[in-house]
């Protein structure tokens, strides 16, 4: 009778188990904080490289992480750091700011709306146009919107340029499924992130949603995440909301 192998000893000639391949590479923008920084630390957890993108570097250090110093709201700054990257798998445009104010009382009006115009819509289209054409098939793109998009006292020019989002993720989505590159806004509520203790949103505070608190960034990483996996293939051209019920009242 052949002598059994001793308990946690590897056969001879058996081959090592392989590890799950990464992912892929992901581009992720606004990695310096907030929901950003929550999808950067995410996808390194779930094996996705990293490409993160915001003026600031994050707080996080892993092996798979490559930061990326530039100002998204400068354009040319922006392309010059774009040309200079791998193809990625994945782009998640998290980079926002938020400006109140309501109609005639601010004088700083015109300039938040292009402040907030550039850096939500305008850089999101710089970057798609960038990454997705040299995308393979199975690609994704998620941009993170707001709950706020539907319209919100105080919050006029804010609102537009994230319902700007809706309009181009569905026009993507369309253009592209037959690559099966999927585009999707994940549109959160109040988040608990620094941009709640912004003092650009005196005088405009969100209220605690039904479930008794602020969202996590960690909850809207958590679907982000899902929708730039393989079980998400078939959703593409969607908004969906994450705000703790508060769109139910």
């Amino acid at each position: 009778m052949a002598e059994r192998p001793a308990v946690g000893r590897p056969e001879v000639g058996r081959p090592e188990v392989e590890r799950p391949a990464s992912p892929g590479r992901a581009l992720v923008t606004g990695v310096s904080s907030g929901i950003g920084a929550a999808i950067a630390a995410r996808l390194l957890d779930d094996g996705w490289e990293v490409v993160g993108l915001s003026r600031t570097a994050p707080a996080i250090d892993h092996p798979a992480l490559r930061f990326v110093a530039v100002d998204l709201m400068d354009a040319e700054a922006l392309a010059d750091a774009l040309a200079g990257l791998p193809p990625v798998r994945a782009v998640v445009h998290a980079a926002g700011i938020l400006r109140v104010g309501r109609l005639g009382e601010t004088d700083s009006a015109t300039a938040d709306a292009r402040a907030m115009w550039r850096l939500h819509v305008e850089a999101a289209t710089q970057l798609v146009e960038h990454a997705v054409p040299a995308m393979e098939e199975g690609g994704r793109v998620v941009l993170i919107g707001s709950r706020t998009s539907d319209g919100s006292a105080g919050r006029g020019q804010y609102a537009a340029s994230k319902a700007a989002l809706s309009g181009l993720a569905r026009s993507w989505a369309i253009e592209q499924a037959p690559r099966g590159v999927t585009v999707n806004i994940v549109a959160p509520g109040a988040t608990d992130t620094p941009m709640l203790a912004d003092p650009n949103r005196a005088g405009v505070q969100p209220k605690r949603p039904p479930i008794g608190r602020f969202v996590k960034p960690e909850e809207v990483a958590a679907l982000t995440a899902f929708l730039l996996s393989d079980a998400a293939a078939s959703i593409t051209g969607q908004r969906i909301v994450v705000c703790g019920g508060a769109s139910l009242v």
